[in-house]
């Protein structure tokens, strides 16, 4: 016995079933926990592509909003150097030096500093306002670095308007290169806040903007004490100034929350970004799903044990239902032969072999004759004997695997055979006159000989493009042209000449 047989016999088997159903919680049990530990997976997933959307988003609007304050104070530099600034009058400097000084909600201040730390110029009002920033770091930085480029600063309160604000300045530079002072622009921190607070990331989430050496210059969740703080010697920090992005799992030093981090770099700004969502709040949903999976899961696995057993008790029983079922579909319940279905599909299988192989392939389509005037005299029972004992003729007259009977119509047969040429199937026809001469039905008085029939030959081998119904209805047409030529013969469908037309239907048995 083959193994596939011997497994077929196993899970047949009562005991297999029951057996599978005592095991099947354990199944269910490892994989409900692949199915906790991937949707643990996707929630980390999720949060790691959250994290970095946001960044991308943030770090775009900062980076591009540093840009327009930048490009800003560079167009008051080169302004400043612009031949005859320094004579024109004062409102015409004024229009000259700021005429490409962008305005909005969120930007602060725009001045020039002279090279002793005084207001000079100021794009928001003229005459500017009194004031001297020597003491500030900006001023400092650029007065003791040429060339430095722009600079970030820390923030500060604005003594101007006493909000805070964050700085962005450039040096001026004197023709002969020394110091000349100069232009700082100023973003508001509520900016940021505003930015920060329209993101949703959970009960525990935050996000910061730092400076290069530690400074905070903004934190979501606001709290006034953290802006300004210094935590460059964090841990945490250490690893967000050691590579241009990335992300990292780690408790924060300031409130010890374990947070899932994602950080960046602004552009090329000495700024850092970072998104820190708390790892309970990733887990959250996680954990809310693993306790109704493993409610469900107890009691699936109960009603598995139990309904295991039934379906144990049951199976043959419809395993035997659905064979005869489906031998039902493709059986001629009169004959006991295959019936048009099953014969459609073997065909077309048939058909297409041929023409992959360029083997013959060979249709025999059979009809009773004058099976009605038989019918009709006799009875219908008696009709239904002969078509039962044509049928066990018909099947006597072959014996290879791949050859088939079926009953196709009332008193209409066929028999498909591949791998046979016109010669082999004439063999056959041969047989079926020879066995259908013999056939008799004692108990109508039907003695041998009054019972004949008429076929039609075709064969082929599905070349040229040919479809399977071309050789079904060459069958056809040469049973036809059998019945017209006096019945109770073979006529063959040879195929077509050269000219397309087809030739005479030759006789080849009678």
């Amino acid at each position: 016995m083959d193994l596939p047989t011997r497994l077929a016999q196993r899970f047949r088997s009562t005991r297999t079933w029951i057996a599978l159903g005592v095991l099947a919680p354990f199944g269910m049990l490892a994989l409900s926990g692949m199915m906790l530990l991937d949707l643990r997976s996707d929630a980390w997933d999720k949060a790691e592509q959250t994290s970095k959307n946001l960044l991308q988003v943030i770090e775009s609007d900062i980076a591009r909003n540093v840009e327009i304050i930048d490009l800003s104070l560079q167009a008051v530099a080169d302004n400043l150097k612009a031949p005859g600034v320094a004579q024109a009058a004062p409102e015409l400097r004024q229009l000259v030096l700021f005429d490409r000084a962008t305005t909005a909600r969120d930007l602060g201040v725009l001045l020039v500093l002279g090279e002793g730390g005084d207001i000079v110029a100021e794009a928001a009002a003229w005459p500017p306002r009194k004031g001297n920033y020597a003491d500030r770091e900006y001023y400092q930085v650029h007065r003791d670095r040429a060339g430095l480029g722009l600079h970030v600063g820390r923030p500060v309160v604005s003594r101007l308007t006493g909000e805070r604000m964050m700085n962005f300045s450039r040096r001026i530079d004197k023709p002969d290169g020394s110091f000349g002072g100069v232009v700082v622009g100023t973003i508001k921190l509520a900016y940021f806040n505003r930015l920060f607070e329209r993101l949703g990331l959970g009960q525990g989430g935050a996000i910061n903007l730092y400076r290069a050496d530690g400074t905070r210059i903004m934190r979501h969740p606001f709290v006034d004490a953290d802006i300004g703080a210094n935590i460059a010697d964090a841990p945490t920090f250490r690893r967000f100034v050691g590579a241009p992005s990335g992300a990292f799992t780690g408790t924060s030093v300031r409130d010890g929350v374990e947070r899932y981090y994602a950080f960046t770099r602004v552009g090329d700004l000495p700024l850092v970004l970072n998104v820190a969502l708390a790892t309970d709040d990733i887990e959250a949903g996680w954990r809310a799903k693993a306790v109704v999976v493993g409610a469900v899961l107890l009691l699936l696995c109960g009603l598995t044990a139990t309904l295991s057993l039934l379906f144990g008790r049951e199976l043959r029983r419809r395993a035997a239902m659905q064979a005869e079922l489906a031998r039902l579909s493709v059986t001629d319940a009169l004959t006991g032969l295959a019936n048009r279905r099953r014969f459609d599909e073997v065909f077309e299988t048939a058909w297409a072999s041929a023409r992959r192989t360029g083997k013959p392939l060979s249709l025999l389509m059979v009809d009773a004759d004058h099976f009605k005037r038989l019918n009709d005299r006799y009875g219908h029972a008696v009709g239904d004997a002969v078509l039962r004992g044509l049928a066990g003729c018909l099947a006597a007259s072959v014996h290879r695997p791949d050859d088939l009977v079926a009953r196709v119509g009332g008193e209409e047969f066929v028999l498909l055979l591949p791998d046979t040429d016109e010669d082999g199937a004439a063999r056959v026809a041969a047989k079926v006159h020879e066995a259908v001469a013999s056939l008799s039905v004692a108990a109508a008085g039907i003695g041998p000989g009054a019972v004949t029939v008429s076929v039609g030959l075709a064969s082929g081998a599905g070349r040229g493009g040919a479809e399977a119904g071309a050789l079904y209805q060459a069958a056809d047409a040469a049973l036809y042209a059998a019945k017209d030529g006096g019945r109770n013969q073979t006529r063959c469908a040879p195929a077509a000449d050269d000219g397309g037309r087809p030739a005479a239907l030759r006789l080849v048995h009678a």
